[in-house]
């Protein structure tokens, strides 16, 4: 009975999930699954997400085919929400390669690491300001290639700087920085660290991207 009242004080303030049966919620959630997941924490943190869904596989592949993955011993994500590209990064990486994850969403890092099952994968809550802390934990203290989908242009003032700066730091030479932004701000500021810069547009994203490759 007082299950029946919780339930009903819920639907007349507008929470209809809260009525909806939990098995029937868990099977919803399963269905949905990444794209349920992504959506959450857009709503919940807009300005650390960016997009509203993820990255198209046209992206993926035009931002991963510069990557020289025979000599790429540490890859670096900021931002990985739900994994897009990880599959992708993983399925290119030698294998004794590793993929290194970095997100202040805890629900991102929990959904990742519940999904992903690979002994190269490792994800880290916490800020990309720090990856040179992050890197050298996994026992190294350069990486190879660094790639942001982080939204520069909404992010705290000063963050994105201090970020591409420590990116700057912690590349090897002949390393790489990969941004896709719907904006140009994170390709003008990585043409503020970057001596060496290039860039391209997808079309085939929603919505459309400018690509940038920042090498060291």
């Amino acid at each position: 009975m007082k299950e029946t009242k919780r339930i009903q004080r819920k639907v007349n303030t507008g929470d209809r999930s809260a009525a909806m049966p939990k098995h029937a919620r868990n099977g919803l959630g399963r269905l949905l699954g990444p794209i349920a997941v992504f959506f959450r924490g857009f709503i919940e943190s807009p300005r650390m997400v960016g997009s509203v869904i993820p990255s198209s596989r046209v992206t993926i592949d035009a931002m991963l085919q510069r990557v020289d993955w025979k000599n790429c011993k540490i890859f670096v994500e900021y931002g990985p929400g739900v994994g897009t590209f990880c599959p992708h990064i993983l399925e290119r990486l030698p294998g004794d390669g590793k993929l290194l994850v970095i997100d202040t969403n805890e629900r991102f890092i929990d959904y990742l690491n519940r999904t992903v099952d690979d002994e190269r994968f490792h994800a880290r809550l916490g800020s990309a300001e720090d990856v040179e802390r992050f890197v050298r934990q996994l026992g190294h203290e350069q990486a190879d290639f660094v790639l942001s989908g982080l939204p520069v242009s909404t992010l705290p003032e000063g963050v994105a700087d201090r970020i591409v700066a420590a990116t700057e730091r912690v590349l090897r030479s002949g390393g790489a920085f990969l941004t896709y932004q719907f904006r140009a701000a994170a390709r003008d500021l990585t043409e503020a660290h970057f001596n060496r810069v290039e860039t391209d547009f997808v079309w085939r994203n929603i919505p459309p991207c400018i690509l940038t490759w920042g090498w060291k």
